[in-house]
Order: C-alpha cells, then sequence, then structure tokens
C-alpha cells in the first residue's frame, strides 16, 4: 500500500512516499523523474516519524548517517548502484567512474550515472555526493543549486572546506517561453540566472538557496505540509531545478 506526505525543508517541500510502511520514495519539487502526484497513494504521515526526525537531525547538523528501512524499487543494477551510493561518506564525493568501480563495473560510468539519476531517495540514499571526473557538479534531478549547497553544507558540517570556499547561487528568474511542456512529472521548469534582484522567499520570482545552520534553528516540522522553524532562508516552492538536469 502506497501512503506519502509532504514536509517542508531547507531545500523546499520534500514529498514523502512510503510503500507497505517503508520509505519508498523522497522527491523535491520540480524534480526531474519525479513519478507523477496519482502514484504516490493516500497522504498519511503515519509511517513517516523516524524519517522526518532523521532529516530534522540531518538538517542541524547533527545526523551524518541515517538508519531506516527502505523499500528500494528498481532493477538489480539501480539497487547496486543505489546501495553503494550510500556507502560514500559524509561531506566526501565520487565521481561517476569511480562508483562504477567500486560495484565491479568499470567502465559502466554511464550506466552508473543513468542509474544515480533514478535515485528515489533523495538526501537519504546521497546522488548528490557523485560528481564528474573532474569534480563538476554535472547534474542533478533537484537541480544543480540544491545539489552545490547540499555538498556544502556537509562539508561545513564536517569541517572540509573554509566558509569563503562554498559556492554562491545567483537569483533565477522563470522563463516560461523556454520551458513548453515541462512539469514536475517530466523534468521540471528552466530557470535561466539573473543579472540581479531576487531574493530567498518562496514567491514565482525564484531566489537563492540557503540551507539554515543550526544556530538557526533550522528543523523539518513533524506534521504534514510543516513549516521550517529556523530563521534561515528556505528554498520555496518555486525555486527548483534547471529543465532536463541529469543525475
Amino acid at each position: 500500500m502506497l501512503v506519502h506526505t509532504v514536509q517542508d525543508s531547507p531545500v523546499g517541500p520534500l514529498t514523502l512516499v512510503a510503500l507497505d510502511g517503508k520509505l519508498s520514495g523522497l522527491y523535491m519539487n520540480l524534480q526531474r523523474h519525479r513519478p507523477p502526484e496519482a502514484t504516490f497513494g493516500e497522504p498519511d504521515p503515519t509511517p513517516f516519524t523516524e524519517v522526518i526526525r532523521q532529516l530534522d537531525e540531518y538538517f542541524g547538523g547533527q545526523r551524518t548517517e541515517f538508519d531506516l528501512p527502505m523499500n528500494l524499487v528498481g532493477t538489480p543494477f539501480q539497487r547496486t548502484v543505489w546501495a553503494a551510493l550510500q556507502e560514500i561518506p559524509y561531506g566526501e564525493t565520487r565521481s561517476y567512474g569511480q562508483l562504477a568501480e567500486r560495484i565491479g563495473r568499470p567502465g559502466a560510468a554511464r550506466a552508473v550515472g543513468l542509474a544515480n539519476g533514478r535515485n528515489p531517495i533523495g538526501i537519504i540514499v546521497p546522488c548528490h555526493r557523485v560528481v564528474g571526473a573532474s569534480g563538476d557538479l554535472t547534474g542533478y534531478g533537484g537541480g544543480l543549486e540544491r545539489k552545490q549547497h547540499l555538498l556544502d553544507f556537509e562539508r561545513r558540517r564536517n569541517g572540509s572546506v573554509r566558509s569563503d570556499t562554498l559556492f554562491e547561487v545567483a537569483p533565477f528568474v522563470r522563463t516560461p517561453a523556454d520551458c513548453d511542456g515541462a512539469s514536475p512529472q517530466n523534468g521540471g521548469v528552466p530557470w535561466e540566472r539573473a543579472g540581479s534582484g531576487g531574493g530567498s522567499g518562496s514567491g514565482a520570482g525564484g531566489g537563492s538557496v540557503q540551507i539554515s545552520e543550526p544556530s538557526q534553528s533550522a528543523s523539518i516540522g513533524t506534521g504534514s505540509g510543516g513549516r521550517d522553524a529556523g530563521s534561515g532562508s528556505r528554498m520555496g516552492a518555486a525555486a527548483g531545478g534547471r529543465c532536463g538536469p541529469s543525475g
């Protein structure tokens, strides 16, 4: 039986899906490869109490690993890649090639990238920790801005980067003329880097993305549709990935 709930977070609303009581999906708004809403089942927050608690600890800088029962539905190859993703340490990255070697499939970097992009449980199964061979972000289903901020957040909490080296995100604006047919189900709405203006609010004008520091008491609400209690900026419902990001 499928059920779902929606929780706010420092990177925008997260749709949590459970199959037979186990987490089977964590999707961001405007995410590439996001399934249709009709496939998420009935609204029911009951199975997600522990998921929400651990996400709260993660975004509060108090958790570096997740310990949750999951129901990952995919091909044997995809499940192998997703298992390897969970072995990448907090605050570190691996290339697609390194991941391919890790699972005993050297030369299958492209196939690993495709499986990475189909990961149904974002953040908890950390596909954001996979980068290109040169260290470039390459792509992310939730948008490159979210990927960079998740990486910077983890590195900051892990003490592995200086704060002055963290990626800065310029405001983004929606470009409907270039986005015919785009939707949360088919890859999201494209964004175009704006020259100036914009803020960190949740309006359609977009804005910068920030992950709140623990000192700002960032947390995820425990009720369906709960709000982030932190005083830091949040990624609003309109701030999503580019049209067609991979990974």
